[in-house]
């Protein structure tokens, strides 16, 4: 399976389960296609962005 298909598996498995992602979470996920972010990157900004510190590296 390519990234490309996986992502969209996964985010067709969240919209199933009554989920809807956010325009930033899909817009990491495009970037993360295209090779501009890993996933541990896009894995620590949704971290950083929903820790209630703030402060996670």
């Amino acid at each position: 399976m390519d990234n490309e298909t996986a992502w969209n598996y996964a985010i067709g498995m969240m919209q199933v389960d009554g989920g809807k992602p956010t325009e930033e979470f899909l817009e990491l996920v495009e970037k993360e296609k295209r090779g501009e972010i890993t996933i541990d990157e896009m894995r620590k900004i949704l971290l950083k962005k929903y820790d209630e510190t703030g402060k996670y590296e």
